[in-house]
């Protein structure tokens, strides 16, 4: 703490009149970054220029970005909204018909693209013409997916979504363990 009390211009006594711990400082540098890549991608009309502009934010945010990301499956981020995913999921619903949630097993598919892209670009240090190429790859995987699940041929290899693993919509979502005790312990957590 005394070294983000340095960093931040300040003393750790005022550091501890904001944040507990560590834990609570990057909680609201989650909340932050996500509030500002909500904003960034609130004005899209399509998922496709939603998947570009989180790519854009990614890249031109690098830090806050990889803070958003570590952890996010697990509590306390898993409890948390996450605004995006769920802006996303209605694009891809618009596009494709259907509920967002009947469309959770694409959407992953298409945020782990993204997502994917996004850190490999970030922590390989692609410059140039590979980030490029690896930026167009990605989309491309994503429109042909689009058009395989418009097409009604997508195939899901995999268990079907358990009806009670609901990712990003904070109180609702939880891990889907079947008996609700994920839900229940985070919130003796933030109690």
């Amino acid at each position: 703490m005394r070294a983000v009390a340095k960093a931040a211009g300040t003393t750790t006594p005022t550091l501890y009149e904001r944040y507990r711990d560590r834990e609570d400082i990057r909680k609201a540098l989650r909340l932050k970054t996500r509030r500002e890549l909500f904003s960034v991608l609130s004005s899209t009309r399509t998922l496709r220029d939603a998947i570009e502009r989180q790519l854009r934010f990614a890249l031109e945010n690098t830090h806050a970005y990889q803070v958003l990301f570590d952890g996010v499956g697990k509590p306390p981020s898993l409890y948390e909204p996450w605004p995006s995913f769920n802006l996303m999921r209605e694009r891809l619903a618009e596009k494709l018909g259907g509920s967002p949630r009947q469309n959770n097993r694409l959407m992953m598919a298409i945020w782990c693209l993204v997502h994917g892209t996004a850190m490999l670009i970030i922590r390989g240090n692609f410059e140039g013409a590979l980030r490029t190429q690896a930026l167009n790859a990605c989309l491309d995987a994503v429109d042909n997916l689009l058009r395989i699940a418009a097409s009604r041929r997508f195939v899901e290899t995999g268990p079907r979504w358990p009806s009670n693993l609901i990712l990003g919509e904070a109180e609702q979502s939880r891990l889907g363990n079947g008996n609700g005790n994920s839900r229940r312990l985070a919130k003796k957590k933030r109690r």
